[in-house]
C-alpha cells in the first residue's frame, strides 16, 4: 500500500487490517513538517527485508543505510506527526466546510470520514482556481510574494497551477495546493503545519 498522505489520519494503518507492506514519505504525514528528507517502508518482516536489500545491496540489506545526520529530526518528526496531521486534518475540514457555504462543490464534505489530508474544492472556473493557488501562496512563511502562474509541467497533459511556499520543497504536511487547468478546475489542497494558517488562506480566497 502506498500510504502517502494517509498516516496517523485514522485509528488503524493499512498493516493493522491485513496489508502485508506498506510505504511512505517522510516529508508528508510521518515526517511532521520537520523532516527535510526520506521515506519509510513497513509490515511483513521478510517483505521489509526484500525492500532493504533491493535499496542497499544483497547480503548487506536493512543493516547498512544513508541516514544524511537526519536521526534526531526523524524522530523529532515522527513524535509531532499525529499532531500535525491534526492541524491539516482541520485545516481541511474548515476549508471544506466554508467553501460549501459559499455554494462550492468540496470532497470529502466536511461531515466525511477522513482517510487522508488532500481536501478537493471544485471551483468550476479557471480564473477562481488560480485565485485560491494565489491565497495560499499569499499566506506561505516561505515565497509568499510570488504568484503561482498555470505551466506546462513535465508529466501531464494539461497546464497545471502550483502553491507551494514551504520550508522543504515538495512536502505535503505543509501547506499546499495545486490544480490542471480544465474542467471541473479542481484544487488539490493539503497540508497546513498549523491549522491557522489554512484557515486565513481560506478566508482570504472567500473575501
Amino acid at each position: 500500500v502506498d500510504n502517502c498522505y494517509g498516516e496517523f489520519t485514522e485509528k488503524y494503518e493499512p498493516c493493522d487490517v491485513g496489508a502485508d507492506i506498506c510505504a511512505g514519505s517522510l516529508i508528508k504525514n510521518p515526517g511532521g513538517g520537520i523532516c527535510p528528507t526520506g521515506g519509510y517502508v513497513t509490515g511483513r518482516e521478510d517483505l521489509v527485508e526484500k525492500v532493504a536489500q533491493r535499496i542497499t545491496a544483497p547480503g548487506l540489506g536493512s543493516h547498512v543505510g544513508p541516514t544524511l545526520g537526519f536521526n534526531r529530526t526523524i524522530a523529532q518528526g515522527l513524535f509531532m506527526a499525529p499532531h500535525v496531521v491534526s492541524e491539516c486534518l482541520k485545516g481541511a475540514v474548515f476549508a471544506s466546510r466554508m467553501f460549501e457555504m459559499a455554494g462550492v462543490k468540496t470532497s470529502p464534505s466536511s461531515d466525511s470520514v477522513r482517510g487522508d489530508i488532500v481536501q478537493t474544492v471544485i471551483f468550476e472556473d479557471e480564473a477562481k482556481l488560480v485565485n485560491f493557488c494565489g491565497k495560499i501562496q499569499a499566506c506561505s512563511p516561505v515565497d509568499s510574494f510570488v504568484t503561482p502562474e498555470p505551466w506546462d509541467m513535465p508529466g501531464y497533459e494539461d497546464k497545471v497551477v502550483m502553491a507551494a511556499g514551504a520550508f522543504t520543497q515538495g512536502a505535503t504536511t505543509e501547506l499546499s495546493c495545486d490544480g490542471p487547468i480544465k474542467p471541473p478546475y479542481i484544487a488539490y489542497m493539503q497540508g497546513g503545519l498549523v491549522s491557522e494558517q489554512c484557515r486565513l488562506a481560506v478566508m482570504l480566497a472567500l473575501s
